[in-house]
């Protein structure tokens, strides 16, 4: 059945409460109400304020608000991660669960044919309950997915996961290249820790795909083809590729104007950019060496980033002298920028990211020079395949306190944006590879309409 025939469906979406999460689930919410079905999009409030603007349809999707409740150990008011530290997540988890009343009321009211979730365990009985398919939507990668979250990982409990508990590759996982190494243990813990109540992290993903209809991840065959079938291969069930889902309509808004004039004042393909998405803070001393590592390459550039732990503002955080000194060739911010605009400007030659995601697809999507720092274990896993699988990017080397020196970072942009470097040359090329696959006008709508088809499929 061609997707243009296939009946129209009504949708509910329930993401995790992250703007990295929402927004691409937003992405595909539009591209399935550009082939004509409606969607209810659960969202706190706060959320609903930052996303409006990117509902293209919005009479066929409606924001429905949710009640976020409060308990103790979160500020008040607290409905998305941005407003805390990573280290609270779990309790915004907890509150997210405690929606449960809000969203079975809204069901039973509206009657969607089918649902889509981040992770959330127990939505799949609650749909089964009310008739409806359920779908657990991944907008981390198949690579992560698959070295981590399979059913019988056995991961210790009585400790600290460390980098030795995940090298033990799972049986049949193919790729020897994608893997967890050299990195601080920190951001391992959080796998067995608590999320939500009576329930790990670990456990909550694996449950929330075992008891779902389908699986749904934020990737393509081409990228992650052999990792999605070791995905259905571990949990039985169809896995379905959404492409990377990014907003075309980006591109159809001006960049603002401020950074617009700055980078126009720039050689082509000169300016650094680095971003590490919206939630990620730094402490004092890692930021002041990575503007430490900008400056001594001697190239422009643009960093976005939040203020770092113990400071007020960005301009305190920086350096002593640190201003004076890069004047007219270097800018730090702490706000919101236009991250696709900022990558597609001529000017701009080298982006330096954590590896999420949205600024993975974005960096392949572009025409930039890569360059990578990850931080969470999905971010690590992005950057082995980026770096070394597709040999697209470069990753900063790390010293044994998981942080990087100064003349480290220096050292990897310096690798790429130099014109004669060997590396810089094999990743420019590999690159260009990869971004005309992605780019063709048929990749990204070929993969909406087969995602819609495999919603129909699921009904048959």
């Amino acid at each position: 059945m061609a997707v243009s025939n296939v009946p129209k469906y009504h949708i509910a979406m329930f993401p995790w409460f992250a703007m990295g999460h929402m927004t691409p689930l937003l992405h595909l919410a539009n591209e399935i109400a550009k082939r004509g079905h409606t969607i209810t999009y659960f969202m706190p409030r706060k959320a609903q304020l930052k996303l409006q603007h990117l509902n293209l349809y919005p009479d066929l999707i409606t924001f429905h608000t949710i009640t976020i409740p409060h308990i103790d150990g979160l500020p008040p008011g607290t409905e998305i991660a941005t407003e805390i530290p990573i280290s609270l997540c779990p309790l915004l988890v907890e509150t997210s669960d405690l929606t449960q009343d809000q969203i079975e009321l809204a069901f039973r009211a509206n009657k969607p044919n089918f649902v889509v979730h981040d992770n959330a365990h127990w939505m799949p009985r609650l749909a089964k309950q009310l008739g409806i398919k359920s779908i657990c939507y991944d907008v981390v990668s198949a690579a992560t997915l698959a070295l981590v979250f399979v059913p019988g990982r056995n991961f210790p409990k009585d400790r600290p996961i460390t980098e030795e508990d995940l090298s033990q590759l799972p049986p049949g996982y193919p790729s020897s290249k994608v893997v967890f190494r050299g990195h601080e243990i920190r951001p391992l813990m959080m796998i067995t820790m608590p999320m939500g109540k009576n329930i790990t992290f670990y456990e909550r993903m694996v449950k929330a795909k075992k008891d779902s209809d389908a699986i749904a991840i934020r990737t393509c065959e081409e990228l992650e083809g052999k990792l999605c079938e070791y995905m259905v291969a571990q949990y039985k069930k169809p896995v379905l590729f959404t492409g990377p889902v990014l907003s075309a309509e980006d591109m159809k808004t001006p960049l603002e104007d401020r950074w617009d004039k700055w980078l126009g004042g720039l050689n082509p393909g000169s300016v650094v950019y680095c971003s590490f998405g919206s939630e990620f803070i730094l402490e004092k001393d890692q930021f002041e060496e990575l503007v430490f590592g900008f400056e001594v390459t001697g190239l422009p550039f643009l960093i976005a980033l939040k203020t770092p732990r113990g400071c007020a503002t960005i301009e305190e955080a920086l350096p002593e002298g640190f201003e004076e000194r890069v004047k007219g060739r270097g800018v730090v911010y702490g706000g919101w920028v236009q991250q696709p605009l900022i990558l597609k400007h001529p000017s701009v030659g080298c982006f330096v990211s954590h590896c999420g995601a949205s600024s993975m697809w974005e960096s392949l999507m572009s025409d930039c020079q890569i360059v990578l720092v990850p931080q969470l274990i999905d971010q690590v896993l992005n950057t082995r395949q980026l770096a070394e699988e597709l040999e697209v990017a470069v990753e900063v080397k790390r010293e044994e306190n998981g942080w990087f020196t100064k003349e480290s970072l220096s050292n990897a942009i310096k690798s790429v944006m130099d014109s004669d470097s060997e590396v810089g040359v094999k990743v420019k090329n590999n690159h260009a590879k990869w971004k005309e696959i992605l780019g063709k006008p048929e990749f990204m709508s070929g993969y909406a309409d087969r995602f819609v088809q495999n919603l129909h499929d699921l009904v048959k």
